[in-house]
C-alpha cells in the first residue's frame, strides 16, 4: 500500500487536545493544500506526522509501516522530509554546503541548483549573507536535494513578498511531478489551492472539509466559514 496514512490522530498541548481524530492519506505525485485559521492545529498536525511532538492516539504510517512511535530521525530515512516555519538554514555555511548535508551525491547537488538559478549565482556565499527569498529557497533546494518521498511544507511564505512566493511554488509542483506526496500549509491559501490536486480544511483543531482543490475553490462559502471558525 503507498502513500503517507494519517489515521484517527490527535494532538495534545497544554490543556487539551489541539487536533482531534484527523485522518487523511497523502498519495505520490499528489499535492494536498491543508488550510484554515490561525490555531487551528495545523502546525500540530505536521509535527506528528514528522515526529517532532507525538501524538495522543491514532497512528501514521508509510506505505503500510506504521511509524506512529518511531523516532524523526527513522521517519526521514523512511522518506518523510519536513520544511518547519521560518528559514532553518545555516547560516555559517554556503549555499552548496548547506545543499551537501541533504544531498547524497554530488549530482544531485547540481541538478538540484540548476532549478534554483538564483542559488546557483550564490553557491559559494555564506547563507547569512543571502536575502529572505533566497533563503527560502536554499530550505526548499536541501529539500529537493534530499529526494524525499513524503514532505511537508509549512508557511514556505512566511516572510516572503507575494510575488517571491509565487516564483517558488512551481519548483512545489515539478517536485510533485516527480513523484513527491506533498502536504502544504499555506497562508496564501487560493495560491496553495491554486497547485494542489487535494485539500483539506482544519477548523477548531477537526477537519471540517476534504476533498479536491478544486471543489474548495468553488465552494468560497465553506472556505469562508472555516476561517471564521463556524
Amino acid at each position: 500500500m503507498s502513500g503517507l496514512r494519517v489515521q484517527d490522530v490527535t494532538v495534545t498541548r497544554g490543556a487539551g487536545p489541539v487536533i482531534r481524530d484527523v485522518a487523511f492519506t497523502l498519495e505520490p505525485g499528489r499535492i494536498t493544500a491543508l488550510v484554515g485559521p490561525n490555531g487551528a492545529g495545523k502546525t500540530s498536525l505536521l509535527e506528528s506526522i514528522s515526529g517532532v511532538v507525538p501524538a495522543a492516539s491514532g497512528s501514521v504510517s508509510i506505505d503500510g509501516t506504521d511509524i506512529t512511535k518511531q523516532s524523526r530521525v527513522a521517519r526521514a530515512k523512511l522518506g518523510l522530509a519536513h520544511i518547519e516555519q521560518g528559514r532553518a538554514v545555516f547560516p555559517g555555511l554556503t549555499v552548496v554546503e548547506n545543499l551537501k548535508l541533504t544531498a547524497r551525491t554530488w549530482p544531485r547537488v547540481e541538478e538540484v541548483l540548476a532549478l534554483f538559478p538564483e542559488l546557483e549565482k550564490r553557491r559559494n556565499s555564506p547563507t547569512a549573507l543571502l536575502s529572505g527569498g533566497e533563503q527560502q529557497m536554499v530550505v526548499l533546494a536541501r529539500a529537493f536535494a534530499a529526494r524525499p518521498r513524503y514532505l511537508l511544507i509549512d508557511e514556505m511564505s512566511l516572510g516572503l513578498a507575494p510575488v517571491v512566493f509565487t516564483r517558488l511554488l512551481p519548483m512545489v509542483t515539478r517536485f510533485a511531478e516527480e513523484g513527491a506526496a506533498i502536504l502544504l500549509v499555506e497562508q496564501f491559501t487560493h495560491l496553495a489551492l491554486g497547485v494542489s490536486q487535494d485539500a483539506l480544511v482544519v477548523s477548531s483543531g477537526r477537519v471540517t472539509f476534504q476533498g479536491t482543490a478544486k471543489e474548495l475553490l468553488d465552494a468560497p462559502e465553506t472556505l469562508h466559514s472555516a476561517y471564521l471558525g463556524e
